[in-house]
């Protein structure tokens, strides 16, 4: 009986245990970096004509960027330039914080920011009632202000775009947790070839000399290890002459070999422009194919799709067709055939060359033009046409927003 009482007592404390959840509110953040290229080309398009980004996708959402030139408003008569981001896909009271920065491309970091990231807004994050409304600035900036700035350089405009979506979770509590900081073994190895220790080869490459490990390399390449340690290789090897490879790009295989990431261009080059990024990528890639670096070879791929433009396509589509990268080749062919890209591509350099060196490329770039109107039926269900669009506007110092709706109703709201 008593041990009765006793298995009695343990189930009554078991039914008074306490339970407990968290409701986290957070943002999902994501940036676009939009770039104006001839930007003195783009004046007189006359108010409420605007110049739109790409749609990117941010916490589920589609967004894009509209950047008016001769500003929102016909009563400012082009004095300010106005720039608004907008829900390009469909969602209802979508609830947003916004950040747009107009990049100073002078070096000296003086941004021209307007953010909701740094303060505390008074009415909580920015609602969007339905696809097209928008927050922005319709007096943005004095436009004689803006061309006599440091944010206008070789009549090109760049401007950052961050979007924090609001949402709710509900976290259960966890017993115990150790954090575990992220792996460091790339920036190790990257410590170990730059200080030279225990290195037993070197590289003689043009001018210049890298010293580096032999199973380092025989472990990533299987050029390497045939060549070190393979049947007909030479284990006693302490120098190798590298022909028809730049040293810099050299160099960037090797610090991919040792920390299994794309190198910075500026660490290899010193220079941040995406044509000295194109032409070091493209090299780079050729380089990946010669030494069997599969993953370096797929990331330069993913980089030059990424800087594909009308000047570089052909050069990286011949690149493509030379080295099978199918993927990135079907990517050329599909910008190439773009009504709106094919007329500046001809006129490129890369395609005169594309002429006389690929002309199998031709015809199929041909056969992707025949079918670049099915392609573009689809893809225009992404894009919503200018009229369809209901604005939500702040005033010049972002002090007051009013957004307006299809049936003219007006809302005010304080920031």
């Amino acid at each position: 009986m008593a041990e009765f009482d006793e298995t009695m007592g343990n189930s009554e404390n078991e039914s008074s245990s306490t339970t407990s959840s968290k409701s986290v509110n957070e943002t999902v953040n994501g940036s676009h970096r939009f770039t104006i290229k001839g930007y003195s080309l783009a004046k007189g398009m006359g108010p409420g004509k605007c110049i739109s980004s790409d749609v990117f996708t941010v916490g589920g959402y589609d967004w894009a960027i509209y950047f008016y030139p001769d500003g929102k408003n016909p009563e400012d008569s082009a004095t300010y330039v106005s720039v608004f981001i907008a829900l390009a896909s469909e969602g209802t009271d979508v609830r947003a914080l916004f950040e747009l920065t107009l990049v100073d491309q002078s070096g000296k970091g003086k941004h021209k920011v307007h953010s909701h990231f740094d303060r505390s807004l008074e009415s909580g994050p920015y609602t969007l009632k339905y696809r097209g409304s928008m927050w922005g600035y319709k007096r943005f900036f004095r436009r004689t202000a803006l061309e006599t700035s440091d944010y206008i350089k070789d009549d090109c405009l760049v401007m950052n775009c961050t979007v924090g979506v609001v949402r709710t979770c509900l976290e259960k509590p966890k017993r115990y947790s150790i954090p575990v900081p992220p792996s460091d073994m790339g920036q190790g190895l990257k410590d170990l070839l730059e200080s030279e220790v225990g290195c037993d080869i070197v590289f003689q490459v043009g001018d210049e000399t890298f010293k580096a490990h032999k199973l380092v390399l025989a472990a990533r390449s299987p050029v390497f290890r045939a060549q070190f340690f393979g049947l007909v290789g030479d284990r006693n090897l302490d120098k190798v002459v590298v022909e028809d490879v730049e040293p810099s790009i050299f160099k960037a295989m090797l610090l991919f070999i040792y920390t299994d990431r794309l190198p910075d261009v500026y660490e290899i080059t010193g220079s941040t422009s995406l044509c000295t990024s194109t032409n070091m990528v493209q090299h780079l890639l050729a380089v990946a194919d010669l030494y069997n670096l599969d993953r370096l070879k797929l990331l330069c791929e993913s980089k030059l799709c990424e800087e594909l433009n009308a000047d570089t396509v052909a050069t990286t589509l011949a690149l493509a067709e030379q080295h099978q990268c199918p993927q990135l080749k079907d990517v050329c062919l599909k910008f190439a055939a773009n009504p709106s890209n094919l007329g500046a591509v001809m006129q490129s350099e890369g395609y005169k060359h594309l002429e006389e060196s690929c002309p199998s490329l031709l015809s199929e770039l041909l056969k992707t033009l025949a079918s670049v109107d099915e392609n573009s039926s689809m893809l225009s269900g992404r894009k919503r046409s200018s009229g369809s669009i209901y604005g939500q506007d702040l005033a010049t110092d972002g002090v007051a927003a009013e957004s307006v709706n299809p049936n003219g109703r007006r809302l005010r709201r304080r920031f």
